[in-house]
């Protein structure tokens, strides 16, 4: 049964599944069950739904906490050497109120990782958690079985060691998260993620002061657990009630003069639609670095899994950063999108000099000597009972054993992400960066208006996205939907470069 149908003749039996947050929050009673029906898939056991913590019980206002630096415990110029280690840990979100959450190193969000193109970076991954995990490279270009692909677990208690080599041309903003099938969203909404930044050795913009926002999303219960899915979080893909910058609640933001932000959204599945109450800022950079001239504009919209660049000035005051509504296609009885305070920024009004009219350059890729698609849809069932979602790609659930789509190595091809779906989907490939050429919507094509490289971008219900990329290492590579409920349900495709 298609979703159009499932929501015509199933409307009475998804109103008693589907509710919104407010009354979510009021029905600690209530229970509803999801069920691993993917064979050989481990999903999060059965939760009740939980009573949550009013949004008013966070403290805010305190200042934006930087992100810790992972220390290079490396005496050799030009590698980078260190140990991330996954554990339960217990914090405080709301003071006096005990939360265990799952963390590298023991921090919210996890250490930040700086390093320099042409760096070596070593890096051992201890994993003390009950489940087995991987540290995906989200963005950058490292061997196949170095990305933490599914598959490639380190088992509780194991460890294992990522070595890889970032080429020249690769600075930018990236991340690295979980990616073991069937467990990728439960550790990402308890904690596990944290930030990379590969730098070039001639930076543009290195004489801006610079600031770093990693955005997350927390669903805390009102007696300090983080709270496990609902059936309506896999199927719409999961939304806290609170949006944490750094780790902090509505946090304060010092601008001195013009600042380079950078920013992370890694929610498992909210959209952030970015303003700064209607002030102009600068985008200067996307995924995969730094953009070719910058762009004035007054929003962005991050999808899931997404980064940018920004540069921030202004006039003295005080601003609040939001995160306005945006309608992603969420089904059921859902609360209605409200306009989010992300932080306050406090402008001092510094003059500031005009930025670079060139950041560097960026050619278009050669024509494409190759053609794929990848199509994004879902299908409404019935399993034990329980009303799902289940989100496909090409027709199909993800399998381990399964290769979907094989490429040849260095060959340019075009790519068609078509959105058959009633939902946003945002689009993520592994190993490589693309670029976006254009998108059309009932026949009508758009070029894309400036070349920028990216690793995810969102695709809309009735779209069609198409990239152009090439791929540089043989081996298997990861493309899937970034809604990490979706992905861990299936909705994950499998590419092999020959």
């Amino acid at each position: 049964m298609d979703r159009r149908s499932f929501m015509r003749y199933g409307s009475a039996a998804l109103a008693s599944l589907a509710v919104g947050r407010e009354a979510f929050a009021q029905s600690a009673s209530h229970t509803m069950t999801m069920t691993a029906s993917m064979p050989g898939m481990a999903m999060p056991a059965a939760t009740a739904a939980d009573a949550l913590l009013p949004v008013s019980d966070l403290p805010v206002g305190s200042t934006l906490p930087a992100l810790r630096i992972l220390p290079n415990q490396a005496t050799q110029a030009g590698l980078f050497k260190a140990t991330l280690t996954a554990r339960p840990v217990e914090v405080q979100f709301k003071p006096g109120l005990s939360t265990t959450a799952w963390a590298y190193n023991g921090q919210l969000p996890g250490p930040l990782i700086e390093v320099m193109e042409g760096d070596t970076l070593e890096i051992r991954l201890v994993n003390q958690l009950a489940q087995p995990t991987t540290v995906h490279w989200h963005g950058l270009p490292v061997p196949p079985d170095q990305d933490g692909n599914p598959g490639e677990e380190v088992p509780p208690g194991g460890e294992r060691l990522y070595r890889f080599t970032l080429p020249l041309g690769t600075a930018g903003t990236y991340w690295y998260h979980p990616h073991p099938h069937g467990y990728t969203a439960e550790q990402a909404w308890m904690g596990l993620a944290g930030a990379l930044i590969v730098r070039a050795k001639a930076d543009p913009l290195a004489n801006l002061a610079e600031q770093h926002l990693l955005f997350s999303d927390l669903k805390l219960a009102t007696d300090g657990r983080i709270a496990g899915n609902s059936e309506m979080d896999w199927m719409n893909g999961r939304e806290g009630q609170f949006v944490l910058v750094n780790g902090a609640h509505q946090p304060v933001i010092n601008l001195n003069g013009a600042q380079h932000w950078r920013l992370w959204n890694a929610c498992n599945a909210r959209y952030l639609r970015l303003s700064l109450a209607g002030r102009p800022f600068q985008l200067v950079g996307s995924d995969g670095g730094l953009l070719a001239q910058p762009r004035t504009v007054t929003e962005l919209l991050l999808s899931p899994g997404e980064r940018a660049q920004i540069v921030v000035s202004g006039a003295a005051g005080a601003v609040t950063l939001q995160a306005t509504p945006y309608d992603r296609g969420k089904m059921g009885d859902v609360a209605i999108e409200q306009t989010l305070t992300l932080a306050k920024v406090l402008f001092d009004g510094a003059k500031a000099a005009p930025l670079p009219t060139r950041l560097r350059d960026i050619a278009p890729l050669t024509t494409p000597v190759a053609r794929k698609e990848v199509r994004f849809s879902e299908q409404m069932s019935m399993d034990g009972g329980v009303h799902q979602m289940i989100p496909l790609i090409n027709g199909k659930r993800f399998d381990m054993q399964r290769v979907d789509l094989s490429s040849q190595r260095n060959a340019v091809e075009a790519w068609s992400l078509v959105n058959d779906s009633d939902m946003d989907h945002p689009f993520h490939l592994h190993g490589t960066q693309f670029q976006v050429v254009s998108r059309s919507i009932e026949g009508k094509i758009v070029p894309e208006p400036f070349l920028a490289w990216r690793d995810t971008v969102n695709t809309r219900p009735g779209e069609t996205v198409v990239i152009h990329t090439v791929q540089h290492q043989r081996g298997k590579r990861m493309f899937h939907c970034h809604i990490l409920e979706h992905e861990d349900r299936g909705m994950m495709g499998m590419l092999e470069v020959i």
